[in-house]
């Protein structure tokens, strides 16, 4: 659940700390205090997109943090990221004047993707008119589908058919280009038997080059390393004996001063890795030799791959690469040329998408009808009286959504037909059968944490108060933070947070607080009784809150 808020810095809040409680909460105050500036300021957090100017005049940065408690799915997706995990998730975003912003979890800087990807586990958002998307046959069939509580059965059927169509359009193209296909499989027969024979490893190249280079020079190597012998310890003067006579002096003069003992040290170390060097290149030179032969071996074998390299246009160092990709393809037609392979792969996986397809539609029809009847149930309560409410399962071509199409239908009143949702539902009906379907799929949803924004919008009455208890019924199974104008609304929450704005020093700020029982009478006052509030006022409050 949502835990607390901390906003800094946004639109016209200077400074915010909120802490939320379980159930129903809701945000009330006058029109254009800054309700849906809480919301707009968590859905940041939650790593939604920021299309605005968002930061308070005269601050550098606004900086938002929403806290809440964990749950299992979130802990799959720390763990998923690399995140540590633990029972207090803090997710927080900073936006700049220039427009960039960061995201973190728990003091880990996140990209906005992942921070958006963890908000969705934690926060589902319905704004005014939300309800319309129920207007999509895909929202549709989404809802039946969570509410069977079988919505991976449904992505399951989705990815068989990707696979089923796949290999269907593959077959189609094999039974097409046969012939083509056959001859590109000769011709990787040959391209593969030729560098197979070739036998060429990439890391070869630089070993043929070195190896190269150093018998094309052997001559001159052979000449250099005599030389350089000779001039050490062969030669008269030979280095070798100079530096001895060197050492020999400074011994002798050691006995006059000590501080030249440093310098005869040196020479002695000197004299030491000169004897060193000379015994290395000797080795050296006893195993090194003109080889005239493997000269022309190694120049052979550099114009063979040079060659392959020509004729297949590459570099030389890409041949086992292109070894490679021939032997995939090859595979591939090879596997298309198997007399009735494709075709029997096609097939099982066309009877793999059909068995899960038929046992999803099974269990769409048993969630359909149940569906139907509590919605029709509820619609009764929202002063749809005769209402009826029906999920439509229509047999369609297969496809990824399986075997049916999925179609709300309602009749607004007894002794009508019910027809498709977006032909006769007034704006204030398709809210109430919203929200009718969130109470009554809740249950089957994992998101711990509910917020309606305004979504009672077009509701009045009587039915703002059944619509208050709906909400109160929601706040009993998950965490539901209400926006409304309504006090039928306001009065069912359990927790109660006021907005409003004041003016300091030329500008406008806007403040939330939590209302205590007093205060909490004088807000439904106010709701029910506009700028004059008189004690018969004060008093429906009263009743309505059910406090004496």
């Amino acid at each position: 659940m949502l835990q607390a808020l901390s906003i800094r810095d946004f639109i016209i809040v200077e400074a915010l700390d909120l802490e939320f409680s379980s159930g129903f909460t809701t945000l009330t105050g006058e029109t254009g205090a800054g309700k849906s500036i809480l919301i707009d300021a968590l859905s940041l957090a939650l790593g939604e997109r920021n299309d605005g100017a968002v930061i308070r005049t005269g601050a550098e940065r606004a900086d938002i943090s929403a806290t809440f408690s964990n749950n299992e799915n979130a802990t799959i997706f720390l763990e998923n990221n690399a995140l540590e995990t633990v029972s207090i998730l803090v997710l927080r975003r900073v936006i700049y004047a220039d427009g960039r912003s960061r995201g973190f979890i728990n003091g880990i800087a996140v990209t906005i993707g992942q921070l958006k990807e963890l908000g969705e586990l934690l926060v589902d958002i319905y704004s005014q008119n939300a309800h319309h998307s129920l207007l999509k046959t895909s929202t549709q069939r989404k809802i039946l589908d969570e509410f069977s509580g079988r919505l991976e059965l449904a992505n399951q059927v989705a990815k068989q058919y990707k696979t089923w169509a796949n290999l269907h359009q593959q077959r189609l193209e094999v039974e097409k280009n046969a012939a083509a296909y056959a001859d590109e499989l000769a011709e990787l027969r040959d391209k593969t038997r030729e560098l197979k024979q070739l036998n060429f490893a990439a890391e070869e190249w630089q070993e043929l080059q070195a190896e190269h280079y150093k018998l094309a020079n052997s001559a001159s190597l052979l000449s250099g390393l005599e030389a350089c012998i000779a001039t050490l310890s062969e030669n008269e003067p030979a280095i070798e004996s100079m530096l001895v006579q060197v050492q020999s002096k400074l011994v002798g003069l050691v006995e006059f001063d000590l501080q030249l003992k440093e310098a005869a040290d040196g020479v002695d170390s000197a004299i030491i890795q000169l004897e060193e060097a000379s015994r290395a290149l000797n080795r050296y030179l006893q195993r090194a030799e003109l080889d005239p032969e493997r000269l022309a071996e190694v120049e052979s074998r550099i114009q063979a791959v040079h060659n392959a390299a020509r004729k297949y246009r590459a570099k030389p160092e890409e041949l086992a690469d292109i070894l490679s990709a021939c032997q995939v393809r090859m595979a591939e037609l090879e596997s298309f040329a198997n007399d009735g392979a494709l075709a029997k792969q096609e097939a099982e996986a066309l009877g793999d998408y059909q068995a899960s397809a038929k046992q999803l539609s099974s269990i769409r029809q048993q969630a359909a009808n149940t569906l139907s009847q509590k919605i029709s149930a509820e619609m009764q309560r929202l002063s749809l009286s005769g209402g009826k409410f029906e999920v439509a399962l229509q047999p369609c071509e297969a496809s990824s959504n399986g075997l049916e199409t999925v179609e709300f239908l309602v009749a607004g009143h007894a002794g009508v037909e019910p027809r498709v949702l977006n032909k006769v539902a007034s704006g204030g009906e398709l809210s109430r059968i919203s929200l009718a379907l969130h109470v009554t799929t809740v249950a089957q949803g994992s998101v711990p944490c509910m917020i309606f924004d305004e979504v009672d919008v077009g509701i009045g009455g009587g039915v703002a108060e059944v619509v208050g208890q709906l909400l109160k019924q929601l706040g009993a199974e998950r965490q539901a933070l209400v926006i409304t104008h309504l006090p039928q609304v306001a009065a069912q929450a359990t927790q109660h947070l006021q907005v409003n704005k004041t003016q300091s020093n030329g500008a406008t700020l806007s403040h939330i607080q939590v209302l205590s029982k007093t205060e909490r009478i004088e807000e439904i006052a106010r709701m029910l009784g506009g700028i004059q509030i008189t004690e018969t006022t004060r008093q429906h409050a009263k009743e309505m809150l059910g406090v004496s």
